[in-house]
């Protein structure tokens, strides 16, 4: 990405919301400074332009995509995943608006599409702590506070609600289906950009896992009745708490419509993972919080389907969160607990949220 010029901002500013546009500050959003800082890649690095509008003051954040190994090699890779961003983002409750869609030209410049190099999204800014800071919280302390399970129920209980709003397309079902598999940012993707060997963690392992999932994919296939509004990668880092449960959602991802498994297992995975990385273990708060979450959930959304679904999807944010790429600084042993659960999920019929201490022994 060309470096950002404050000249280039403020023109770009000026045509996009009025001529007495001033541009006041503009950096880098900070990076969380807490020793549990355990999440090291990412796929941009987005920046907060604070600006003046006459007498208005406005906060935006403008987002880019680096070049990388899960399916952004190409600039069109990274044009249609922000282009989609754009596109999207206002369709889904609680999300933070998209303003503008741009590209910057080789000379800096942010401007229309037709000379781009790189492209961008430019975003309102939302207030809020990211909800992993809750669950960083959770374990330094080991102690619930006032609130935290009425977080997990409104999260569980927004899921349900969004999840309500079906569509009727086998073909778009199925192909959602081969993204979770096939797509960059995804299995595959995934597995490709694990080292040769890590530890246990081998080539034949990965292998095995990636059939595993395939074999899930031709069985839920046919069940494009679940096709649902999705939010796509509805992890801690992309929800924002303010006062008690008010919150927004960042960067949807993928897709607007999907299983909601997907929705689903990305959230409670974290619960275990913040656990295991603390005790060995899903226990104390995370134990409660992973509990309320799935009890909150099948209870507002009435689909126990969704637990015949969750098990290549628990896979794919298990491959994540294992990953020597993403998560530097883990244990080998936190890494081997979620390898196992991801076999064990992947061998059982049906996901039992009872069962989870089971699924990270030795399969």
């Amino acid at each position: 990405m060309p470096t950002l010029q404050r000249q280039k901002i403020e023109q770009y500013l000026c045509r996009r919301f009025g001529a007495d546009t001033e541009l006041v500050a503009f950096g880098p959003i900070g990076r969380e400074t807490s020793g549990l800082a355990l999440k090291q890649y990412g796929y941009g690095a987005p920046i907060r332009l604070t600006f003046r509008t006459g007498r208005t003051l406005r906060r935006v954040v403008l987002e880019t995509m680096s070049p990388g190994p899960f399916g952004h090699e190409h600039k069109a890779d990274r044009a249609q995943a922000l282009l989609w961003d754009f596109d999207s983002y206002g369709r889904l409750p609680q999300h933070v608006p998209a303003l503008d869609v741009g590209a910057f030209t080789s000379a800096g410049a942010l401007f229309s599409v037709a000379p781009a190099q790189e492209f961008f999204v430019l975003t309102d800014w939302a207030e809020g702590a990211s909800y992993h800071a809750d669950l960083e919280r959770l374990s330094r302390t080991g102690r619930l506070q006032k609130g935290d399970k009425d977080r997990t129920r409104a999260l569980a209980g927004y899921l349900a609600k969004i999840h309500r709003v079906k569509r009727r397309e086998p073909d778009l079902y199925r192909r959602r289906l081969r993204e979770l598999l096939g797509h960059g940012e995804c299995i595959m993707g995934l597995t490709d950009s694990y080292p040769r060997r890590f530890g246990f963690i081998t080539e034949d392992l990965l292998r095995s896992i990636e059939e595993n999932c395939n074999r899930w994919r031709w069985a839920l296939r046919h069940r494009a009745g679940r096709l649902a509004q999705v939010h796509g990668d509805f992890h801690p880092w992309n929800v924002l708490f303010r006062c008690g449960t008010d919150f927004s959602v960042l960067d949807r991802s993928r897709g607007e419509w999907g299983e909601p498994a997907d929705d689903v297992t990305a959230m409670t995975i974290n619960y275990l993972f913040f656990s295991l990385c603390r005790w060995g273990r899903l226990q104390g708060p995370f134990e409660v919080l992973f509990r309320e979450f799935w009890e909150r959930y099948l209870a507002a959304s009435r689909d126990r389907a969704v637990l015949e679904c969750a098990a290549p999807f628990f896979a794919f944010r298990g491959l994540v969160i294992a990953s020597p790429l993403w998560y530097p600084k883990l244990s080998l042993q936190v890494r081997r607990s979620l390898f196992n659960f991801i076999q064990n999920v992947l061998a059982e019929e049906r996901f039992d949220p009872a069962e989870v201490n089971r699924y990270c022994q030795y399969p």
